[in-house]
């Protein structure tokens, strides 16, 4: 059973995000504030369930929280930065988003910057252990998901409908038969050594 709050302070916002592995596409970050009365029983980390589910519940919790907000960062962005940083930046710029401004701030996992002074925890797997947190990773997968079909209609070759990005056999192999498109990160190594691809 996910627990509602963590700072017990009636404005927290709960961030994640998702891409944060893949080869190509955004890093997608949500953030997301929940009324003190909230229950939804399905809810839980997005990595836990299966694509109908989080299709279903994004609706449900768009209407039931306080507040919401996600933020694409792209390719470009994470390789100025690199995928740590802008995964923050993803994050920070989701909570300043957000109406009203929260008092408290629980991130999942090991890491984050300070945002206008306000208090924060990292926690780990906390989008397994607080209700604010996975339903911020359902909202930034589901979002995510969305802008990789999206492109994949640009480029099907690289079946991004169907990896999202992720570094799969059938990615690497489109990426050495068709090279690179803007979607992909070059800060990433983008093929196993055996491969060379020239920018």
């Amino acid at each position: 059973m996910l627990n509602l709050s963590f700072s017990k302070l009636c404005l927290e916002s709960g961030t994640d995000e998702a891409g944060r592995g893949c080869l190509a596409g955004p890093v997608t970050a949500a953030a997301v504030i929940l009324p003190e009365d909230f229950s939804l029983p399905l809810l839980n980390d997005s990595k836990q369930l299966s694509e109908k589910v989080r299709e279903q519940l994004r609706p449900i919790i768009e209407e039931q929280v306080v507040s919401f907000s996600y933020t694409h960062l792209e390719p470009t962005i994470i390789d100025k930065i690199n995928i740590l940083n802008a995964s923050i930046q993803a994050m920070q710029e989701s909570i300043l988003k957000l109406s009203p401004t929260p008092e408290y701030i629980i991130v999942d996992g090991n890491r984050f910057k300070p945002l206008n002074n306000i208090p924060y925890s990292c926690i780990i797997k906390g989008d397994s252990k607080y209700m604010s947190i996975a339903a911020a990773s359902i909202l930034a997968k589901t979002y995510r998901d969305d802008y990789m079909n999206k492109i994949h209609e640009e480029f099907p070759m690289y079946n991004w409908k169907k990896n999202k990005g992720y570094p799969t056999k059938e990615h690497r192999e489109a990426i050495a038969k068709y090279g690179i498109t803007k979607y992909h990160r070059l800060s990433f190594r983008l093929l196993p050594e055996q491969y060379k691809l020239d920018f």
